[in-house]
Parts: C-alpha cells; sequence; structure tokens
C-alpha cells in the first residue's frame, strides 16, 4: 500500500510553504496531507505536545492501517520522534528537508544559545517578530521569487513567543529504527546534512535557498518521491 505523505512545516511559517508541493505530488497520484502547526505558539509552554496533535489530528480521517511518509521542513524536523511516537500508523519513512536533526536520544533543544541571544532582544512582552521580519531584505528576497506567494506565506506566518525556542523537545528511543533520508537545499543546512550521512542516512541535495520548495515544488516532488521509494 502506497504511503501518504505528511508534508509538516515549520511552525516558525505556515503550509502554504508545501502547498505547492502537495499539488505536484497530489498531480502524480499521490496522497498528501499537509497538517496545520499555525496554532503551536497559542497559550502556555509546552508547546511541542501541539505539534504532535495537529498532525495526529489532521490524520483522524485516514485509516490506521494506511502508512505514512513523515515530511519535515526546517524547524519542524526537532519535533518528527515526537510526532511519530504520538501518531497510530505506521511510519514507513522519514524525509528530513532543509531541516534541523533531533539528537540521537535525549531531549533537543529548539534553538542553540547563539540563536537565542539574537531572538532575546527581538521579543516585544515575551513574543517575537514573524519569522521574515528577524532578518534583512537582502537575506529574504532571495528564497521568494513570486511576488504573490511571498505575500501568501509572509502574512501567513505566527508570531511566537520567545518561549517557543525556548523549549526542549523529548526524543524517544530508538525513535530513527526506521529508514530516514535528508534533502539538503543549501547553507546553513550542510553541517546538518552531513551528519545525517554519517548516521547512516541517504541524501540528495537539490541547490536552493532555504524555501526552496516554493521555488521549484516539481523538483522537489521529485526527489521526495525518490527517496520515499529508496529508503
Amino acid at each position: 500500500m502506497q504511503p501518504i505523505f505528511v508534508l509538516v512545516h515549520s511552525p516558525s511559517v505556515g503550509p502554504s510553504t508545501w502547498r505547492p508541493v502537495a499539488e505536484r505530488l497530489t498531480a502524480a497520484g499521490h496522497q498528501v496531507r499537509v497538517p496545520s502547526l499555525l496554532d503551536v505558539g497559542e497559550g502556555a509552554p509546552p508547546f511541542w505536545p501541539r505539534a504532535v496533535s495537529a498532525v495526529r489530528d489532521d490524520l483522524r480521517h485516514v485509516p490506521a492501517d494506511r502508512p505514512v511518509t513523515l515530511v519535515v521542513h526546517s524547524n519542524a524536523g526537532l519535533f518528527l520522534p515526537a510526532i511519530r511516537s504520538g501518531l497510530d500508523h505506521l511510519v514507513t519513512g522519514s524525509i528530513f528537508v532543509d531541516a534541523a536533526l533531533p539528537a540521537r536520544t535525549g531531549p533537543t533543544p529548539v534553538a542553540p544559545p547563539e540563536l537565542l541571544e539574537f531572538l532575546r532582544p527581538l521579543a516585544v512582552n515575551g513574543r517575537l517578530p514573524r519569522w521574515t521580519d528577524w532578518w534583512d531584505e537582502e537575506d529574504v528576497a532571495p528564497m521568494f521569487s513570486d511576488p504573490a506567494m511571498r505575500k501568501t506565506v509572509v502574512e501567513e506566518q505566527p508570531t511566537l513567543p520567545l518561549s517557543y525556542y525556548e523549549q526542549h523537545i523529548p526524543v524517544p528511543d530508538g525513535w530513527d529504527d526506521h529508514p530516514c533520508s535528508y534533502l539538503l537545499f543549501g547553507p546553513p543546512y550542510d553541517d546538518l546534512a552531513a551528519e545525517a550521512g554519517a548516521r547512516g542516512w541517504r541524501v540528495a541535495h537539490l541547490p536552493g535557498a532555504h524555501l526552496h520548495q516554493i521555488a521549484d515544488p516539481a523538483g522537489t516532488a521529485r526527489h521526495l518521491v525518490e527517496l520515499a521509494t529508496t529508503t
């Protein structure tokens, strides 16, 4: 039975970052789900259980015997072990796309100390600006070739609390006992792709900026299918 692709966006952005790829996969005959994690940062911590619940709830009408392939982008990579352990569905493969890697075991911090040092002055009443507002225009513009898509992605972004980035996410033992792979777009995630390779995962490279899946959804979809069928 062909697994369903579950495309999980970073809580720092929104589901529109995966929808162009979802359209390409659907057109190619695959079943796809794009759960929304936009509400993960609402309320008090801990926040990670809301990411698990968002994916689980999105799959509630999918038969439990239908396998899934989890595809996580960017910061969502840290949630994959918890998401997998919280699902009733069999996860037959996990694909990290320009994504952060969870620890092999033990809690994983969402942000390293140097990022927290950068973020703390940006917070107002404990809440951060939208992710694209953290950076200079020269850093943001290359990620968007289509002004309409940029408007959609930017306006959809949540304003997360600083405490979201201060959390640690639990990592169940043996979470990577199934086929895992990594799709790299480019720096600074090349070191993480190398780490994935060191873990014995298959690694592919589709050169581009961090949101390359919206710039080249067809190429991204092709790589996901290839990684899903060869893991």
